[in-house]
């Protein structure tokens, strides 16, 4: 629990840190950063051996590398819009989509209408309604979606944890030339890039750390039901660090989108672990 309660923190910190930093390098320039210490760390750990990888074995590799980039940019763009609470629970769509695609259950059912329902609450067409910003976590969300479906194809055609560092060093790769433009017209201060850096580290190195050791002693059924409350940690972390409020209609939709995806997933978990089973 500790693990995971840490690691949710941790990556939701780190966003709102790499938030501070958006004024003076702007979303592009913290997650250049943010994907280039994701890289090295996964470079350390994974150790790919890029020179034996097949193209079947690339494929899925480079659409993963270009999922993971353009889902880090279209999330931290949104935050920049819509605020960190909101655009990480439109984010988590794309992790309930992926849960109920294939269902046909009733609760299953449910829990689409529910998650629907939150949306709009939290979408609803006001003045002020940054529809961009919107757009931008939803892509986020189908990102995420695609992240999901490219790890486990490239989880079984590749061993233990090569096939996400050689994504993460490619996403790297393509973030130098646009994060040294970006830097160079928009130069940092220590401060700005010291949050870029944190982000980097708390959003990418302790997660992935954490989440390595806590699935070696949870369930994964009880992991993935646990992953829904990071819009929580969001919405309160984008309360007390970036001084971000939302009414208590978008924290109500908020409770039942994170509802909505736990039940979803902790089903679909149950689902394939009878199946497998059997």
């Amino acid at each position: 629990m500790a693990l995971m309660v840490g690691s949710g923190l941790s990556n939701q910190v780190g966003a709102s840190l790499g938030a501070l930093a958006f004024p003076v390098i702007g979303p592009v320039g913290v997650v250049a950063v943010r994907q280039w210490v994701a890289a090295a760390v996964l470079l350390g750990i994974g150790r790919p051996k890029l020179r034996s990888f097949t193209a079947a074995q690339w494929r899925p590799v480079l659409g993963l590398a270009a999922v993971f980039a353009t889902m880090n940019l279209t999330l931290y763009t949104a935050i920049d819009r819509i605020g960190l609470g909101l655009a990480v629970t439109l984010e988590f769509l794309g992790p309930l989509t992926v849960a109920l695609v294939s269902s046909r259950r009733r609760i299953d059912l449910a829990c689409a209408l529910a998650g629907a329902a939150g949306v709009v609450v939290l979408t609803r067409p006001r003045p002020s309604t940054d529809y961009l910003g919107i757009g931008l976590a939803l892509l986020a969300a189908v990102c995420w979606g695609c992240y999901i479906l490219l790890n486990r194809t490239v989880g079984e055609r590749l061993p233990g944890l090569q096939g996400s560092a050689a994504a993460a060093f490619v996403s790297g790769l393509l973030y130098l030339p646009v994060g040294a433009v970006v830097l160079r017209l928009h130069q940092p201060t220590v401060g700005a890039l010291g949050c870029a850096l944190a982000a980097g580290v708390l959003s990418s190195a302790v997660p992935f750390l954490a989440d390595l050791l806590a699935l070696r002693r949870v369930p994964a059924r009880f992991f993935g039901v646990f992953m829904s409350v990071n819009p929580v940690f969001a919405s309160l972390v984008g309360l007390f660090v970036l001084g971000q409020r939302l009414p208590m209609a978008s924290w109500l939709a908020v409770a039942v989108i994170v509802t909505a995806n736990a039940v979803a997933v902790g089903t679909a978990t149950r689902r394939s672990e009878g199946t497998a089973a059997g």
